[in-house]
């Protein structure tokens, strides 16, 4: 998989290891944050296996990390950054989570449809470890390999539809050895 926003599992877990102290927060729009009192609610490995548009095979994995902010506000509760290491660590415990894995922060609330995204920059502002989460989007993998989206040795596209088969259309005169249609000849 394809993208320059995304970090590896390995990356992402090291980037925290080294601010333990810190309060962990995401902004996941300019000027909108996760609330603070946010769970992790679970870990999840996906692994993809796909055939692209030019009949290529691929195949990457994605550690999606889970955020739920809940309905009530529960007052002075922020996750530092050692707690969500404290629950990679169980979860690991379970589940031995690919190290090259493709990272995705997968958050939604009321106004901000569910969706998967790239954690961006990290960045210490103040007693916080901000990390800015970059949207997701599709991509042609046979345009990024350089190739034009699966075209054939024929010219044909792989990603535009079929035409249909062209028909010869012959054109009959209909008045043909007659003078004229007219009223009562039975041409009309």
């Amino acid at each position: 998989m394809i993208n320059t926003f995304s970090i590896e599992w390995s990356s992402f877990k090291a980037h925290l290891q080294q601010h333990p102290e810190l309060t962990l927060q995401f902004q996941y729009a300019p000027g909108k944050w996760v609330n603070a009192n946010y769970h992790i609610t679970e870990i999840k490995q996906a692994p993809i296996v796909s055939v692209d548009c030019g009949g290529v095979m691929n195949a990457w994995t994605e550690i999606i990390v889970q955020l739920w902010e809940p309905a009530e506000e529960e007052k002075d509760r922020a996750m530092e950054v050692k707690k969500a290491l404290s629950i990679i660590n169980l979860v690991e415990s379970k589940l031995p989570l690919n190290p090259n894995g493709i990272v995705k922060i997968e958050f939604g609330n009321s106004a901000f449809d569910t969706r998967q995204m790239f954690p961006g920059e990290f960045n210490i502002e103040g007693e916080n470890l901000v990390i800015d989460l970059t949207p997701d989007a599709t991509q042609c993998k046979a345009i990024n390999r350089g190739g034009s989206c699966g075209t054939t040795e024929t010219g044909e596209e792989c990603c535009t539809p079929a035409q249909p088969e062209k028909k010869e259309i012959k054109l009959v005169n209909l008045t043909a050895g007659q003078n004229s249609c007219s009223p009562g000849s039975g041409c009309c």
